[in-house]
């Protein structure tokens, strides 16, 4: 009997944070500050107050050749649409863009739907709707906890 070998399958259910994922001194200051939490392993992004989750969405970060960043950042500066181009890709109108950590960022994504699987150049891919909401409840120095 041969046994095929498969990838895990993505799912847009909920999955609760990680309860033993490192979390910024915000998160347990119980001053309802708001931050976001990149999840790389279950490639999910959490909107927090304080330590209470308000908003969660499935997103895309990097692959294992352009890896997403892991650390503590702040978003430095909004877009609500711009080009992103580098190695090997050009994007026009790219939508809802944050970045945290020079050119890495949050932002929409239309140029594909395979969210649940890393695929991205570095960024955190987001639906457009969920990058939109992301984008209006967050401010420029809201702090960005990515981690695996």
């Amino acid at each position: 009997m041969a046994m095929e070998i498969v990838a895990d399958t993505p799912t847009s259910a909920y999955v609760p944070p990680n309860p033993s994922a490192p979390k910024p001194d915000v998160a347990v200051s119980g001053s309802g500050v708001r931050w976001i939490d990149v999840d790389l392993t279950n490639q999910r992004v959490y909107a927090y107050e304080g330590d209470t989750v308000v908003n969660s969405f499935i997103v895309s970060t990097g692959t294992w050749r352009t890896p997403t960043v892991t650390g503590q950042y702040k978003i430095y500066v909004k877009y609500r649409s711009a080009k992103m181009s580098g190695p090997g890709y050009y994007l026009p109108d790219v939508p809802y863009i944050m970045y945290f950590y020079k050119g890495y960022g949050l932002h929409g994504t239309y140029w594909h739907n395979n969210f649940g699987t890393p695929m991205s150049h570095g960024c955190v891919n987001l639906t457009t709707s969920d990058a939109a909401w992301l984008f209006n409840w967050a401010s420029v120095g809201t702090l960005v906890n990515v981690h695996y």
